[in-house]
């Protein structure tokens, strides 16, 4: 059997865009006050503007963080965990409630479709007090597969 190779295929945006809209697991990187990373597994999308998009909390440390320093990268990775999988830097727009209740129903949109209730919805958002933490996308590497070096390939 003849090993995987690892693969690295350098995109345009319009191509990065086609392969991010279907891939919702991400991790999300933030820089902590200190200057170190702090990672979170979050769930993203990518809305009509060509922005990733994560719902969260504003007490959670992604979020205060984005708010600190705008700096961001997300690894969004494929459902099968050795499919490929791509890093994105960025800037990160951190909306809280009200602002953030329009983007939070696009998130849903580009994830999960159309919402049963979307007032239900918007009321759940309101009374969570959720945030939402837009990317707006500055660089990125290229699509990635794991395995082997080239040199390796028979």
């Amino acid at each position: 059997m003849a090993p995987n190779i690892a693969t690295a295929r350098r995109v345009d945006r319009p191509e990065l865009l086609d392969f991010l809209r279907p891939r919702h697991h991400g991790l999300l990187s933030t820089v902590r006050a200190d200057g170190r990373p702090q990672l979170s597994p979050v769930t993203c999308g990518v809305d009509a503007d060509g922005r990733i998009v994560v719902s969260t909390y504003p007490e959670r440390a992604k979020t205060r963080n984005a708010k600190r320093d705008e700096r961001v990268s997300v690894c969004v990775l494929s459902d099968d965990w050795n499919g490929p999988w791509v890093q994105v830097d960025g800037r990160a727009e951190v909306l809280d409630m009200p602002e953030a209740l329009d983007g939070l129903v696009e998130y849903y949109r580009c994830i999960a479709g159309e919402h049963p209730d979307w007032e239900e919805y918007r009321e759940a958002m309101r009374r969570q007090d959720k945030s939402l933490i837009r990317v707006h996308i500055d660089r990125w590497g290229p699509i990635a597969t794991g395995g082997f070096p080239a040199r390796l390939a028979p």
